[in-house]
This record gives structure tokens, sequence and C-alpha cells, in this order.
């Protein structure tokens, strides 16, 4: 059989690749001739993916909620693997950090109109139920969240806001930060104001983790590399705009409706798995969490995801 010199120039090519390695080519192609062919389920480890929902209960619809969340967690990996991008990169151009900006807020957009499954895709009754035999876990407990936001920004935005600007000037401290971080007062207790144990859990599998990470990350984020491209380029400026408004808006917004349309029940709430306090912790508005707050204006601050929620309370 003739081979054809495009083959031959293939060859040659690997040849070139092997011998900079020092590697024996022959033993690679020995190897393409004794590997099967790959196929979808397996590339994928299909049949594993699909046999990870374990419900605790016999309610269908706690795998509907099984899956939804496994699907988040996935998307969150490939946000983190943007952010890592971006900060990460050698000789960042503007173009490229457009570019990953972009595909980060589209995970976020597909995450935000898909959370509909959550609030109206599930039986209340069947969630009501369910519910209590997952205690005390809690979407709280998304360590890969919590990564997105030490890398989105500077650790002293998320600092509580009651004593933010207290510490904004102070010396970077990580643990000092991380201890008057602002989820915490979403996971405490809401009659002793102590830590629930979804917090506690949370803290002893994740609080290193973070530490180190916001150590990593304090002159290096997705924040300080903006600010290094010094650039007046209005599409960079309104792509970080939208990232901060898909995290800190919309994406806990629509939280927050799920959990008004189940916990919500006159005369009084329902307290949320964990016992988190999803009144104080969901509402942006309460939390005035913003990223990039050099972005804003004062009176959009100032109003930082006000209609938003007064539209949800309306429905």
């Amino acid at each position: 059989m003739e081979i054809s010199p495009e083959i031959i120039e293939r060859i040659r090519k690997l040849q070139e690749k092997f011998d900079k390695e020092g590697q024996d080519m022959a033993s690679y192609l020995d190897g393409l001739l004794y590997s099967e062919y790959i196929n979808y389920w397996d590339y994928i480890h299909l049949d594993t993916l699909l046999s990870l929902q374990v419900p605790r209960t016999f309610f269908p619809d706690e795998k509907i909620f099984i899956m939804y969340h496994q699907v988040t967690e996935l998307y969150f990996k490939m946000i983190l693997s943007e952010c890592e991008q971006i900060c990460d990169k050698e000789d960042l151009t503007e173009k490229f950090f457009y570019e990953r900006m972009m595909r980060i807020n589209r995970y976020f957009q597909v995450l935000t109109s898909s959370f509909d499954i959550m609030v109206d895709g599930m039986e209340k009754e069947q969630f009501l139920k369910y519910r209590l035999a997952l205690q005390p876990a809690s979407g709280f407990q998304s360590g890969q969240y919590r990564m997105i936001e030490i890398y989105a920004t500077d650790l002293i935005n998320l600092v509580d806001k009651d004593v933010r600007e207290t510490y904004r000037h102070d010396p970077f401290d990580a643990e000092k930060f991380i201890d008057k971080i602002y989820w915490k007062h979403g996971a405490t207790e809401l009659e002793t104001g102590k830590k629930t144990l979804t917090l506690r859990q949370f803290e002893q599998k994740y609080l290193p983790t973070f530490t180190d990470l916001a150590k990593a990350r304090h002159n290096n984020n997705i924040y300080t590399r903006y600010r290094a491209l010094n650039s007046d380029d209005q599409k960079l400026k309104d792509v970080m705009r939208q990232f901060d408004i898909n995290v800190n808006v919309n994406w806990p917004l629509v939280h927050y409706k799920s959990a008004a349309r189940y916990l919500q029940k006159d005369p009084h709430d329902i307290m949320a798995t964990g016992g988190t306090n999803w009144q104080k912790y969901l509402p942006p508005r309460f939390q005035k969490r913003i990223f990039y707050p050099e972005l804003w204006s004062d009176l959009e601050i100032e109003e930082w995801g006000r209609g938003w929620v007064e539209s949800v309370i309306a429905k």
C-alpha cells in the first residue's frame, strides 16, 4: 500500500516531536496499534456519572434536586478553570481576558436561567419532606463557589459589609479577613447567633483551602489582572460589571426566589436545611457584596440588587 505524502509529512513531524523529548517514536506507534478505539460513554465515564445519584428518601423529586446540584458543581469547575487561566496567563492580553470573562459570564447565565428547575421543577410537598432527611447539608457548603469568589476579587471585598470599611486599609491578613467573611452570618443559628453545624462542618473541610487560596491570589486575582491591563476599553469594563451582577445579584436572587417559594409560609418562615439564615443571607441589598466597587457609581452601589428583590417579592 502506498503511503501518501501527507502521512509521510505527519510521521516526520511526529519524529521531530519525540526526538526533542528523547522518546522512541516506534514504541508510541506500537501503543496506537494496541489501544482500543475510544467511545462516547467511556470517554465521559457515563456509567459512573449516572450512578452518582443516590437519594436518601423515596420521593422521586429528590433525584432532580441531586442532579441539578451536581450539574451546578460541574459548571463551577468550568468557571474555576477559566479563572485559573486568567490569573496564571503570562503576557495577558485584553483579548484573552475578555474572551475568558465572556465564558465565565456565559456559564453563570446558563446556571441562572436554568434555576427554574429548582423553583418550579419540583413539587413543594415533596421538597418540604425530603429536605428533612438532608440535614445539616446545605448548598451553602459549596466550596467551589467560595473559591470562585476568592479568585474574583480582593479578599477585603468579601468581608462582611458592617466591618469592611474598618479593615479596608489594614495590611492584608487572610486569616483575619476570612474570619470576618460575609457568608458566615448566613449560617448562624437564628435564635442564639452561634455557628450552625453546617458552618462548623464547612469550615473544618474547607477553611485551610480557602486561606491558602486567598494568600495565593492576594496579588493575582481577576481584579488585580484587570487593573494591570490598565485598559480604557469599555468592553472590558462591561464584561467585569456583568460578572459582578451575575455572581452577586442574579445568582443569589434566583436562590432567594426558590427559598421564597418553598420556605415562606404565613405567619412564619421555615428554616432552610442546615438552619441557614436565608432571609438575611441571600438578598444582595443586605450583603452589598460587590467585587469591583470602582466600576460602579455611588447610586448603583446604594441601589444594589434592590429592584430585583422587590420584583421577586411581588411575584
